[in-house]
């Protein structure tokens, strides 16, 4: 699967998991998802939604809430951290 499209992916699972009304594709990859000042402003449920459908998904188990945060804080870094995870599975 290329950056992109796994990129693309990733924001059309957040929008749904989450519910918001925003095309997955308005979404920067570098953009805060998280706090009053993210324009999604996702909070802690949402972070839960996300990385329930992230294992559900891609098979990937966040268990540590400081290192989750830190993940879901952007596409990107979620992205990357997906690439290494189903690199390692094939």
């Amino acid at each position: 699967m290329s950056s992109a499209t796994l990129l693309l992916e990733l924001k059309q699972l957040i929008a749904a998991s989450c519910e918001r009304p925003v095309d997955p594709a308005s979404i920067q990859d570098d953009e805060l998802l998280f706090g009053p000042e993210a324009r999604l402003a996702l909070d802690s449920l949402d972070a839960l939604q996300v990385s329930m459908a992230i294992q559900k998904r891609y098979g990937l188990r966040l268990t540590d809430s400081k290192e989750t945060r830190r993940l879901l804080s952007c596409v990107a870094n979620l992205a990357q951290v997906l690439e290494t995870h189903l690199a390692a599975r094939s």
